[in-house]
């Protein structure tokens, strides 16, 4: 049985005859040169980044055009390390899906080292110090999720441990921005060395957000004189310590049972899926889509390893926001929202499955084709027609990837103001379009609404996804029920915290509550609203 460590890479005909690509660099002088002059750190060791940023690197170690790896820092699902890292040496089995069921796969060892920022793990958290006080670091990078930058709660207050690492000062921080702000006040101290801090997590003006979290930390720590005064002043100097926007896209999801199975079947062992204690699914392998995007502002002060190299984009500010507006108003997320209400409801538990379904792929080829291009923000460097083409055409519909509606719709109620909103308000911007003669968009809202009662198309009760809202928006709706001809869905239509606009001022309130009533009727009411609607 091949077994995923470094000493089974070294049986390379068996891992050839098993079609895994092997890495093709020298692993242990790129561990040397990277324990000696560490250039790159990444804080979040799940999926996204061993199966897309993590390989990227690999492409360029395989090319000889870098000789250091990355280091991976977990801030809060500790088990990462301790169960997906070290028992497999830091090295991941990727496999990529194509739609027509080819794998390919290939291990990737450009991540050298697996640290959990853990106060109970002292040593690993001083190897992390060591790369910071070095002048050789070049940049941090971030996958931790949007809310991993939120230093408050739903109520706008402090989280606790945050709070508590205001008061603490930079020696023991538990908050991951706490931590980043406490590792860049050690290399403040050492040198105020330059360097650049990367998110690279799917939100929105993600660079502005983990500014803003590092420098509230600083400030508060500066206020109480528990960091030197001129720290505040070291990040805000952008010829010292930059926070580039990105902008990346990759589906990366659950671990696969087919892709368990073909694994094991090519003689692999230790394919286990795991979930941890914090409900993070993994696995020593990562099963991902092809198709991948990320655009970086170019703004590093210490130099960057040359990931154009491998594919990613460089470019200006603006241009990485029209990238982001392009993808996120218009041409995936919308659609991709649209599918996880209205799939829940209808039954279906995978994105691939909604798209053979005639009805409901007509009904985001409307909000892309019809209702999105006319109003879609153009970035130059990727066609919005043919990326709209890619996401209907391979990438929703590849039935190896395992994406589930029910995924999707977790916090539905804090995109819709981006996803649905923005497009909306472009309509009311332009002389030339109606908001009001908006079909799919409104009915991809109404579905939403229906999908808050938490009773499927077949009348029964199911489990909504987490969002933050759940309680007040249902509230709205607890007196609604199948077969009413009234509801008091107004509340949620008029709210424009929810939509960025009264959706009612601007006449598509009274079109989607009308949507939302038809969809009342009964059994059978929500899939008959929607055909009616699309196949107009």
């Amino acid at each position: 049985m091949l077994k995923l460590d470094r000493k089974g890479l070294l049986d390379k005909a068996a891992w050839k005859a098993a079609g895994i690509e092997l890495p093709q660099f020298d692993l242990d002088a790129v561990a040397r040169k990277t324990s000696d002059n560490p250039q790159w750190v990444h804080f979040g060791a799940g999926n996204i980044f061993r199966g897309f940023v993590a390989n990227a690197h690999q492409k360029l170690l395989n090319a000889g055009k870098a000789d250091t790896g990355i280091i991976a820092a977990e801030t809060f699902d500790f088990e990462m390390i301790g169960r997906v890292y070290k028992p497999y040496d830091n090295l991941t089995l990727l496999v990529l899906m194509n739609a027509n069921g080819e794998f390919q796969k290939n291990v990737v060892a450009s991540i050298v080292e697996g640290l959990a920022v853990d106060k109970e793990r002292p040593s690993e958290y001083r190897r992390l110090i060591e790369a910071f006080e070095n002048p050789s670091l070049q940049m941090a990078s971030f996958t931790i999720t949007e809310k991993g930058y939120s230093l408050t709660g739903p109520d706008g207050k402090y989280l606790s441990i945050v709070e508590k690492d205001l008061m603490n000062g930079p020696e023991q921080p538990v908050h991951a921005m706490s931590i980043v702000a406490s590792l860049a006040y050690r290399r403040y101290l050492k040198g105020q060395y330059p360097m650049t801090f990367v998110s690279m997590d799917n939100c929105s003006h993600n660079g502005d957000k983990l500014r803003d979290s590092v420098l509230a930390v600083a400030k508060a720590w500066a206020e109480k004189s528990l960091v030197e005064e001129g720290f505040v002043a070291y990040l805000q100097d952008e010829s010292k310590i930059t926070f580039p926007l990105s902008m990346i896209d990759k589906i990366t999801p659950r671990p696969s049972v087919k892709v368990q199975s073909a694994l094991v079947d090519s003689g692999l062992s230790d394919m286990e899926m795991i979930v941890t204690s914090k409900h993070t699914y993994t696995a020593p392998f990562v099963n991902a889509e092809i198709s991948e995007y990320l655009v970086i502002e170019d703004k590093f002060t210490n130099g960057r390893p040359a990931l154009e190299e491998a594919g990613v984009i460089f470019t200006d500010r603006e241009t990485v926001n029209k990238v982001e507006t392009m993808k996120v108003t218009t041409c995936l997320n919308p659609l991709h929202t649209a599918l996880a209400v209205s799939g829940c409801l209808l039954g279906y538990t995978l994105i691939a499955d909604e798209m053979k379904d005639s009805v409901l792929r007509r009904f985001v080829e409307i909000i892309g084709y019809e209702e999105g291009l006319p109003v879609v923000v153009d970035p130059e460097i990727i066609h919005p027609k043919q990326f709209l083409d890619e996401v209907l055409q391979e990438r929703f519909a590849n039935p190896y990837i395992p994406d589930t509606p029910q995924r999707i719709a977790t916090d539905t109620s804090q995109k819709m103001g981006i996803r649905f909103g923005e497009t909306i308000k472009s309509y009311m911007r332009r002389e030339d379009l109606d908001p009001a003669g908006l079909t799919a968009i409104p009915l991809a809202i109404a579905v939403w609404c229906r999908y808050l009662l938490g009773v499927d198309d077949q009348g029964r009760e199911f489990t909504l996804s987490p969002d933050p809202l759940l309680d007040k928006l249902q509230g709205h709706l607890r007196n609604t029920a199948l077969g009413d001809q009234t509801s008091e869905v107004r509340k949620i239509l008029e709210d424009d915290q929810l939509f960025g606009v009264n959706l009612y001022e601007i006449g598509l309130g009274d079109k989607i509550e009308a949507m939302f009533l038809e969809m009342l009727a009964g059994p059978g009411a929500v899939r008959s609203t929607v055909e009616k609607y699309v196949k107009k």
